[in-house]
């Protein structure tokens, strides 16, 4: 395993694509910080599975659309491990409605967790890294927040801000040596997927992805550690899409 300066920060790291993140990070040597909201359980699950394989992180419970709370777990990732290399900013909901259905506040919930959580984590870790001259952030978007996806355009809203958010960010920390990139995935099976669509809509979107399946979480955690990793020194400001050539 490689030893990094700097642990991982990885919002939304208890399940799915964000669970899979984490336990790819502790793989290659990084301190993980397993940010959850509410699901305490699998935040646990998926730490004892890291410690298990002989790496290191801690769970924090944090509402990520909350300043003080996403302040409170940067200084305990500074106390625990002394300094932060790399923010995956995974955390996000969904939900599928026709946009005249779109309550007020449930676009600002979507706002709050999936655009201004990026907001927040960026805001609190990015002095850290400023000071070091040194860290990698990593946001995962959606393939809709590229293309868009009809009766999810709060949701295809949020991921197209955090590209936008992404790209004008990589170009403002470049010189503190600092790179923003974004991840792009398209349909991956996880919970919040399975939630969502029927065996019959899952088969299809299989269907309709050229390489002939879904994505599993791993593809993408794959993807967020190549970006933290020294081979990706010199890529900034991308969106990286992880979708079998799904659009």
């Amino acid at each position: 395993m490689t030893k990094y300066n700097g642990c991982a920060v990885i919002t939304g790291g208890s399940r799915g694509i964000g669970a899979s993140i984490a336990e790819e990070f502790a793989k290659k040597g990084f301190p993980v910080v397993i940010n959850y909201n509410s699901n305490e359980e699998s935040a646990c699950t998926t730490l004892q599975k890291i410690q298990n394989n002989g790496g290191k992180g801690i769970i924090f419970q944090c509402d990520v659309s909350d300043r003080k709370s996403v302040d409170a777990m940067t200084k305990k990732a500074i106390s625990e491990f002394g300094k932060i290399y790399a923010l995956v900013n995974n955390a996000g909901i969904s939900q599928i409605k026709l946009f005249t259905d779109i309550t007020q506040d449930e676009w600002h919930k979507m706002v709050a967790v999936g655009l201004d959580g990026v907001f927040n984590c960026c805001q609190s870790i990015l002095p850290y890294m400023i000071h070091e001259k040194n860290g990698r952030i990593i946001n995962i978007s959606s393939v809709w927040g590229v293309y868009g996806a009809s009766c999810e355009v709060h949701y295809s809203a949020v991921k197209a801000g955090v590209i936008g958010l992404t790209k004008a960010l990589a170009k403002e920390v470049a010189p503190s040596g600092i790179t923003v990139n974004s991840i792009a995935p398209g349909c991956i099976k996880t919970d919040m997927l399975l939630g969502e669509c029927d065996e019959q809509t899952l088969s299809e979107l299989a269907n309709e992805t050229p390489v002939g399946r879904l994505g599993t979480p791993q593809d993408v955690a794959r993807a967020a550690v190549f970006l933290a990793s020294s081979q990706a020194d010199f890529i900034t400001g991308q969106v990286l899409g992880v979708d079998g050539g799904f659009c």
